[in-house]
């Protein structure tokens, strides 16, 4: 079972969207733990102040050290777990990719800190492993984007999804986007599924399928082509797709 700890100031905003849907039937089946902590319980300040004033001035206020020093401690006296990574939401981590979700799926615990304010005192990123942005805009706080990275984690778990085929052949996880899918009808208000899907020829069906992944990643996110090794089938279906579109345009 993996075990997610959640560091934040507004634990309520995890009580709906934690249990409802794939993670919601991964906790009931026994496969996940999740726990939230508010770490202003932690603050050994009577006021259970978790923010000051920066040293040297500056605008806004940062998150003290020492709440999330307290709080870090105290889930790990509770169960020591070696395999894990502690990861700070930071609009200026590591941009979050499904790589990521990859390797965080592999750790037997992870535990997200949630900041607010202007930013943090820089003595607690001494604390973590990581430090990890959702992409290249600010939120008002780090628990949205701990919900996304968790829910992308979530579903590469071990038997969370019902057909484990589907993590696998996920968009981003092959390096290509998904080829389009259809269900019944075969014909709606006079759109056709491709013919070749209705066959029954698995080998036709499969390179219709990798063609079109390659033609969709090649039409809406071609930066994705030149990061993946081409196989010389691959290369060859591009070649095809590139002459294809050129007489459509």
């Amino acid at each position: 079972m993996m075990r997610i700890d959640v560091l934040t100031l507004f634990p309520r905003m995890f009580d709906g969207p934690l249990g409802e849907s794939i993670i919601g039937k991964a906790r009931e089946k026994g496969l996940l733990d999740i726990r939230v902590s508010n770490f202003r319980d932690y603050s050994d300040n009577k006021h259970q102040t978790v923010d000051d004033y920066p040293y040297g001035g500056g605008a806004g206020m940062l998150l003290k050290v020492q709440p999330i020093h307290a709080n870090l401690a105290a889930i790990e006296a509770e169960q020591p777990i070696e395999k894990k990574r502690i990861i700070l939401l930071d609009p200026a981590g590591k941009p979050f990719n499904q790589k990521m979700a990859e390797e965080f799926a592999n750790e037997e615990q992870l535990i997200f800190i949630c900041g607010h304010y202007e930013g943090y005192d820089e003595r607690i990123r001494s604390l973590v492993t990581d430090e990890v942005s959702l992409g290249d805009y600010v939120l008002t706080g780090g628990e949205l984007g701990a919900m996304v990275m968790i829910d992308a984690t979530v579903r590469l778990l071990p038997d969370v999804l019902g057909n484990q085929t589907s993590a696998q052949t996920d968009s981003h996880s092959t390096g290509l986007l998904e080829h389009p899918q259809y269900t019944r009808p075969a014909e709606f208000a006079e759109m056709k599924v491709p013919e070749v899907l209705t066959n029954g020829n698995h080998k036709l069906i499969a390179e219709w399928q990798l063609k079109e992944s390659l033609r969709r990643t090649y039409l809406r996110r071609p930066d994705m082509l030149e990061k993946l090794p081409l196989a010389p089938e691959m290369e060859k279906l591009l070649k095809e797709i590139k002459e294809e579109e050129k007489k459509t345009d």
